[in-house]
């Protein structure tokens, strides 16, 4: 006998992403970010406000495809705003013992979400707009480009990338940002981006992103991130996205 019912293949899960991220409003300061194209690979970034004062921001690049990098992507997150908000809420804080606490306990969860190894390139950085000053560590990512009315300085790795040594540390340092400075994080996939014909066998790299960046005006966080990731295009239309490209720029305005 013929049955009358007509079994259904179980509908697939739906994807689960980290939480989107809302830039805070910054008083006295513009933040965004951008990337180009749809995303491929492991790179994640958010922003939170942490008490009346500061906010924190990072640029974070888990290494793998997107499709084996989404719980750890979503671990990631949770820690960075729910234990980040733990350590910076107080007003009486060493930002940089809180700081390289945030990143041993980011270190940790990628670790274990991961079951494993997941080298994790990380710049994290907390924003206090009373003082202007941004407390931040690199943990192996691309250099940050800080620029300022001395002209452009790259802050460099002060650690190893997060997710390889479960006790591994990074340095904090403390920078001023005076009116007009602008930060700007690129990830490894525009760095790192080859060219095309004559310039094939070229990488993008930071000396090309420096101009942009030197050239860009102070009013726009987003219009900066948009005009490198432009300028990247120019300079590798025919290739394919197997990385994903990133900009995020802080900008202090007063």
């Amino acid at each position: 006998m013929r049955s009358l019912f007509h079994s259904r293949a179980p509908e697939p899960a739906p994807t689960v992403e980290p939480v989107p991220t809302v830039f805070p409003n910054i008083e006295g300061a513009d933040i965004a970010a951008v990337f180009a194209g749809k995303r491929v690979a492991g790179d994640f970034y958010d922003s939170v406000r942490v008490s009346p004062e500061r906010v924190l921001f990072g640029l974070l690049d888990v290494a793998g495809r997107r499709e084996d990098t989404r719980s750890t992507l979503i671990a990631a997150q949770e820690i960075f705003r729910n234990f980040g908000t733990e350590l910076f809420s107080r007003s009486d804080i060493n930002e940089s013992d809180a700081m390289t606490e945030l990143c041993l306990r980011i270190n940790r969860g990628l670790i274990e979400s991961s079951s494993g190894v997941r080298s994790c390139p990380s710049f994290i950085a907390c924003y206090h707009e009373k003082f202007g000053t941004l407390c931040y560590t690199n943990a192996g990512h691309t250099p940050g480009l800080l620029r300022d009315s001395r002209g452009i300085a790259e802050l460099s790795s002060t650690g190893l990338p997060l997710g390889l040594f479960s006790h591994a540390t990074c340095d904090a340092p403390t920078v001023g940002l005076e009116k007009g400075a602008a930060l700007l994080l690129v990830s490894r996939g525009v760095v790192e981006c080859g060219g095309h014909h004559e310039k094939s066998s070229e990488e993008f790299g930071l000396d090309r992103v420096k101009p942009v960046l030197q050239a860009a005006p102070s009013g726009s966080a987003r219009a900066l991130c948009v005009s490198v990731l432009n300028t990247v295009s120019e300079f590798t239309p025919e290739s394919p996205l197997h990385d994903d490209r990133t900009a995020l720029a802080l900008i202090r305005t007063v």
